[in-house]
């Protein structure tokens, strides 16, 4: 199953967010959508989870146009925002069951959906607990285990590490990339090139465009990714 996006282009009034924008993220695969504050990630994650329509151009979830098939391209899709989208005052697994019962998932299949992805995301001690008692890095987390729910094809996650401290970094990180070599597409978008590993497919964007697209050294020709990307940009990362 794969994500793919064709020629996407949009613009606010006179000014271009993306343009002309191709990749794919295949299963399996982590793909890092690496770029500045500015480069348009976020105006393609929009695009993505259909909040905006493009200008033109084509997305699809392992086959299912978003154009003509939004529903299904849709749920083939677990979508982990920028800006945490939790209620603070249920508990995690009450967060979980409310997201369950909006994709129609109820009774023992829900709590056996619930439970597998606490497991995975090695939540489900703190499966009672509020999510304002929580960390930044748990929340992080159960927003993960609920973006698994529905067993989506395509795993899509916008920057989210903002905020974290290092070590919460590191672990959602590889939490991510172990997701990924288990079968899931995952598109992680990120500014901080020490979330790219060297074994991923790697997409940069700035100002709109892409810059390159393919493994890491092949891109950085075998340069550090924190000074090719540096030069390439003009940003440090």
């Amino acid at each position: 199953m794969t994500l793919s996006v064709e020629d996407l282009t949009y613009a606010y009034g006179e000014k271009r967010a993306l343009d002309g924008v191709s990749f794919a993220a295949p299963a399996g695969r982590f793909t890092a959508l690496l770029g500045p504050n500015g480069a348009g990630k976020s105006t393609l994650f929009a695009l993505l989870a259909g909040l905006l329509r493009p200008g033109s151009g084509r997305v699809a979830v392992a086959g299912h146009d978003m154009a003509r098939a939004s529903r299904a391209a849709l749920a083939g899709m677990g979508i982990v925002f920028q800006q945490p989208t939790l209620d603070l005052d249920l508990s995690v697994r009450q967060n979980l069951g409310y997201f369950a019962a909006l994709r129609g998932l109820a009774g023992r299949e829900a709590r056996t959906r619930i439970d597998a992805a606490l497991d995975r995301l090695e939540m489900r001690e703190r499966a009672g607990e509020k999510v304002r008692a929580l960390n930044g890095g748990h929340r992080r987390r159960t927003e993960i285990a609920r973006a698994l729910l529905h067993h989506p094809s395509v795993l899509l996650l916008d920057e989210p590490t903002v905020g974290l401290d290092a070590a919460s970094r590191a672990a959602i990180t590889a939490h991510v990339h172990d997701l990924a070599r288990e079968g899931l597409a995952v598109l992680w978008a990120t500014h901080l090139t020490d979330e790219v590993g060297a074994a991923d497919h790697l997409v940069v964007l700035h100002r709109g465009e892409k810059l390159a697209d393919g493994g890491v050294a092949e891109v950085t020709r075998g340069a550090p990714l924190s000074d090719w990307f540096l030069a390439a940009t003009g940003k440090a990362s």
